[in-house]
């Protein structure tokens, strides 16, 4: 194939096949701890099958129905809400991946069936429209793709395409997989050089047409994907609507909002709407990694810098406007008022796993970690059927998100998280050639090959409550590889990356020790992983122990609202304390900087939690809160 020309020159290479680091995947690794593995299981039997009903009840699978004229009606709900039913679709695939489970892959297909009698004959899916062509859904426009900015329909065709593309690698199956790459051809054929130029409001199609490429190789895919993110900042001579202030759509007119106000490659601060953005971000990241194009990859990591120098919240939330879902001003952190959608830091996560496998850096591991166990966490209830869409860091126990819903009218988040559950065997280890990177200290059994020898690598641990971790590798023969074990930068004594977020003074002992085989050793230490390279034989076993003492954090003095205030984090947990455990309020508290801090497990206390107290005060795990009833809830508190 031909390669075009594109504004910043013509490509030199063709696309390689993957990041220079690749996920060990999700087929590869059991999960068998304590922590995540109930979590998991819970996505598969309750979460996920509420998410389905949820659906069924509000009327998104019946517009699937109606866009086949298999039921008649008008469209309900919002215009985006087909992506709740994709969301779910690939959650239920990737659990689908490592879990036989014939229920729920009849249930699958079903619903693939009701979403494939909806594609109209040239591969358009977008129910919103499809339902009634006369009389669309408000923000849909009257013609295809004429209000782009407002319409959603290419951020649901993404979702879908994902969807399929898991779905094809859970399960072999095409009969989703043709429904997309229908779909793909037809916005391959629209959109282009020569043809239609103009780009989505939301963001999704970007990184979900490098995933079909990735799996198809068609590289027509690839450049649409490219494309999309080579003309944003541009003027496009489209029709676009304009709202009036007042008016609920009157926020697409902002073109910073939806992150099109300048080219990506110039595009250095983080702007507007958070999931927008993260989504954006990951796609840029796949760019720069298959183009290796340095452009795209300085455009993230400045990105990644500014957001993590401020404008992310201790537990990992991002979007510090509830108005816009957005990015606020310069340390603009507010607690009460944080938005921190639960989508933004799943698309967080999802970003920081894609920067990691482009470069190696430890730092965007160290930010997944941090998002994974508080910001993400937080957004499900320990039963697995209640949700916080924002996820502030102090609450009245009064005003919204008091407590956790059901469901929501506008419900991106449930099956958001319901998908990124079901990843995570696939965020644990990754390789490089004979380079093992361990990234998360989740108990578990991964299977990979090294120089063609198959060879085992078991963890078991008790983390995040615990630092002690057993690394076993097996293999048949012996077999010469590297594993690089990530030091967490909490373990390092760094609370950030950048000067955001500090650990206040402390005396407790933070380093940590490594050995192989009950023996001492060291390795190479380099950007927080130390390295063991040798000939591993059957049964080596190398012993890790963090010590997790309870730390104090301070804020930058800049972020206004956190000053004369710490919060509490142990291990890469961030607690907040509830008004349940403490005399029926937390307003008013205090705890000086001096006060002595212990933590114990409690397997009776919420599933099994450990517990900080100190001075009449008892601290829980920021992700636990709102799961006894509503109250205030603080995690930064006057010291």
């Amino acid at each position: 194939m031909l390669w075009p020309v594109t504004p910043y020159g013509v490509w030199a290479q063709k696309p390689s096949s993957d990041y220079p680091i690749t996920a060990v995947p999700l087929t590869s690794v059991t999960i068998n701890d304590s922590f995540w593995k109930p979590r998991m299981e819970r996505n598969r039997t309750v979460t996920i099958p509420h998410i389905f009903n949820q659906n069924e009840t509000t009327s998104r699978i019946d517009n699937f129905l109606k866009a086949a004229k298999k039921k008649p009606g008008e469209y309900q709900g919002q215009r985006y809400n087909d992506t709740d039913v994709y969301k779910s679709l690939e959650a239920a695939s990737y659990t689908l991946a490592v879990t036989k489970d014939v229920n729920l892959d009849r249930k699958v297909d079903e619903l693939i069936a009701i979403v494939a009698a909806a594609q109209e004959p040239d591969g358009y899916l977008y129910t919103p429209r499809t339902v009634d062509p006369q009389k669309p859904a408000p923000g849909a426009g009257p013609e295809r793709w004429s209000y782009l900015h407002t319409s959603h329909e290419l951020y649901d065709m993404g979702h879908m395409i994902e969807a399929a593309v898991a779905h094809h690698q859970a399960t072999g199956k095409r009969n989703f997989l043709d429904v997309a790459i229908k779909a793909a051809n037809l916005i391959a054929n629209v959109f282009g050089g020569g043809k239609r130029r103009d780009v989505p409001g939301h963001q999704e199609i970007e990184l979900a047409l490098v995933k079909l490429y990735r799996v198809t190789r068609d590289e027509k895919y690839l450049l649409t994907a490219k494309f999309f993110l080579d003309e944003r900042g541009k003027t496009h001579n489209v029709e676009h609507a304009t709202f009036e202030p007042g008016n609920r759509f009157f926020m697409y007119n902002d073109r910073s909002y939806r992150q099109d106000h300048l080219p990506v490659v110039e595009q250095a601060r983080a702007t507007g709407h958070a999931v927008r953005a993260t989504y954006m971000f990951s796609a840029i990241t796949d760019v720069a990694a298959l183009f290796n194009d340095t452009r795209f990859g300085n455009a993230v990591e400045a990105l990644f810098n500014d957001i993590t120098s401020k404008r992310i919240y201790l537990t990992g939330g991002l979007g510090s406007s509830g108005a816009t879902e957005a990015f606020g001003d310069d340390y603009a952190l507010p607690n009460e008022r944080a938005y921190a959608e639960t989508c933004a830091s799943i698309g967080g996560i999802l970003w920081y796993q894609r920067m990691f496998q482009r470069t190696g850096e430890v730092k965007y591991i160290d930010i997944l970690e941090r998002t994974l166990y508080n910001g993400y966490l937080s957004g499900v209830s320990l039963s697995g059927d209640r949700f916080f869409y924002q996820n502030p860091l102090e609450s009245d126990g009064k005003r919204a998100p008091a407590e956790r819903s059901a469901y929501f009218d506008v419900a991106c988040c449930p099956a958001n998280l319901a998908r990124l559950m079901a990843q995570l065997p696939s965020l644990v280890y990754a390789q490089r050639e004979d380079e093992i990177f361990i990234n998360q200290y989740i108990g578990s059994e991964a299977r990979l090959t090294v120089g063609g020898m198959p060879l085992t690598l078991t963890q078991t641990t008790s983390y995040p409550w615990d630092g002690h971790v057993v690394m076993r590798v097996d293999a048949a023969k012996p077999v010469e590889a590297t594993l690089a074990i990530r030091i967490p930068g909490w373990s390092r004594g760094e609370a950030m990356p950048t000067d955001l977020y500090r650990f206040a003074p402390s005396r407790a002992t933070t380093t940590g020790r490594l050995t192989l085989n009950g023996k001492p050793v060291s390795g190479v230490e380099t950007d927080g992983y130390i390295r063991l390279r040798r000939t591993w034989q059957r049964g080596d076993a190398v012993t890790l122990d963090l010590p997790m003492p309870v730390r104090r954090v301070l804020a930058n003095d800049a972020v206004e609202d956190d000053r004369g205030r710490s919060a509490i984090q142990r291990g890469p947990v961030v607690y907040a304390v509830e008004a349940i455990d403490n005399g029926g309020k937390v307003t008013g508290m205090t705890i000086p900087l001096s006060t002595l801090l212990t933590a114990t497990y409690d397997k009776s206390l919420l599933g099994g939690v450990t517990v900080i107290r100190g001075r009449g005060i008892t601290a829980i795990p920021y992700f636990a809160w709102n799961n006894r009833g509503r109250g205030e809830m603080a995690t930064w508190i006057p010291y």
